[in-house]
């Protein structure tokens, strides 16, 4: 029976009307607790907007170095399809789990949510809870259609302004979305309207595909797929990104001359001149970036 434990865990989450599953403050603190920024008044990690707009200049290669060197392997899902191609999405995490309907327990969610007087479903719920700078990360096992319209897709960007979805599931009225200046990350789409899904949790942990995903973690999406960043190492992914990218500027501009074999210059020039030119390249770049190079 080893499943026991995980269930009286998630049963330890707070219950109360309108909530679900759903931690405490005291238990977001507690599952976060290497966030080394403010908080939102639910205790979910406010990574501040101007680490958010520099994130907005990087992408997935730029992060996982960082990820992978402090043992986070499972931050990025790939294989989507996105509505706006070349659009960059950045936001903080809000985390949302479905399951397939099954009518006691779909019974008991709605009696919380008529409760506290709100008239619809699990999804515009969640949908009612962003607000800027957020980005609903949403598993619906891959299965669920429709999660959004046109309709809901305005208001995702109203509430959300520079954020999003991701939603591992499909959305709908992609003609009309295309007119809707929000980013979304969906596995398909399909007429149908959202249906068959119960609301089982929110801002808990989620799986998208093969990524695990903590509320207020970093969500950075671009043509590769979506990598979710905990905010303990946003910092460090930033202030690497920097190195990472005047790496490349020298290294393609050598390349781009026809002189080098892809070896002498790829990945780190070897002859001691050409060391020597990459490491005054280095530190001018950073200086005209009004930043002091790091030491080696």
């Amino acid at each position: 029976m080893r499943w026991v434990p995980w269930i009286f865990a998630w049963l330890s989450i707070a219950l109360s009307p309108a909530q679900v599953l759903q931690w405490t403050r005291e238990q977001m603190i507690q599952y976060t607790a290497e966030n080394p920024f403010e908080r939102f008044d639910d205790g979910r990690p406010k990574v501040p907007e101007a680490l958010l707009d520099r994130l907005r200049q990087l992408s997935a290669e730029d992060c996982w170095g960082v990820l992978r060197a402090a043992g986070y392997n499972n931050q990025f899902e790939g294989n989507w399809r996105i509505l706006h191609p070349g659009k960059k999405l950045v936001g903080r995490a809000v985390t949302a789990v479905f399951m397939p309907e099954r009518p006691d327990l779909e019974s008991i969610i709605r009696a919380q949510f008529k409760a506290r007087n709100f008239p619809s479903r699990g999804h515009q719920y969640v949908l009612d809870l962003l607000q800027e700078g957020d980005v609903l990360v949403v598993d619906c096992w891959g299965k669920v259609p429709g999660f959004v319209g046109n309709n809901l897709a305005t208001y995702l960007m109203v509430a959300t302004k520079s954020g999003g979805l991701v939603v591992d599931g499909g959305i709908r009225d992609l003609e009309d979305l295309q007119n809707v200046d929000v980013q979304i990350y969906y596995r398909f789409a399909h007429p149908d309207p959202v249906s068959n899904f119960t609301l089982v949790g929110v801002n808990v942990p989620v799986r998208i595909g093969n990524a695990t995903v903590l509320p207020g973690d970093v969500v950075l999406g671009d043509r590769e797929g979506v990598t979710f960043i905990p905010p303990s190492l946003v910092q460090k992914v930033v202030d690497n990104a920097i190195e990472i990218q005047i790496h490349d500027e020298w290294t393609q501009m050598k390349l781009r001359t026809g002189k080098y074999k892809s070896h002498e210059i790829y990945s780190r020039p070897r002859d001691p001149e050409l060391i020597r030119e990459y490491e005054e390249y280095r530190q001018r770049r950073y200086r005209e970036l009004g930043l002091e190079p790091p030491k080696r």
